[in-house]
């Protein structure tokens, strides 16, 4: 069985934004991500996104941009994803969906194609859909928030790189 590292996309990979990140020049990477992606994959990890992408549904962005993306990070950072899931879903704007998150199912696929453990595995993110998939798919769950009395994950910190640390530990 394989250890994986799930993680969120916006917040954590790249900065956030109210208005979506769908063009590359507002995908912009946090120091110490790719430093953070590195010693997690040193150490074993698989690494999977699991993003919303309800821009898609909304209709203010296509799934190619998320694919361009996904793929420009992955040459900022040396190819070290090893897989992303991405749900175009948006209650408001399509039928509601499983690989919605909070709901897990994006996760549980992963771990069926990757046959991942989710004893050794991780869900990393910094929105409550975030911890409430990885808890569903009975993963441990770190949150990144600078609010962490607010947080539903016992574990929480302020960026993937001091996440990745406490993976590690």
């Amino acid at each position: 069985m394989n250890k994986c590292i799930f993680l969120d996309r916006d917040g954590v990979l790249n900065v956030d934004r109210v208005d979506y990140v769908y063009r590359l020049e507002d995908l912009i990477i946090p120091e110490g991500t790719i430093e953070a992606l590195q010693k997690l994959k040193a150490a074993g990890y698989l690494l999977i996104v699991i993003t919303n992408q309800s821009g898609i549904a909304k209709g203010i962005y296509s799934r190619e941009d998320v694919w361009k993306c996904h793929n420009y990070f992955q040459e900022q950072c040396g190819n070290l994803l090893d897989d992303i899931y991405f749900s175009p879903h948006h209650e408001k704007f399509t039928t509601n969906s499983l690989t919605r998150k909070p709901d897990s199912l994006m996760i549980e696929k992963a771990m069926a194609k990757y046959q991942i453990d989710p004893n050794t595995s991780w869900m990393i993110g910094d929105a409550h859909r975030d911890i409430h998939a990885g808890k569903k798919a009975g993963v441990k769950t770190i949150h990144i928030t600078h609010k962490p009395e607010e947080s539903y994950s016992a574990i929480t910190t302020n960026n993937l790189l001091s996440a990745s640390k406490l993976v590690l530990q």
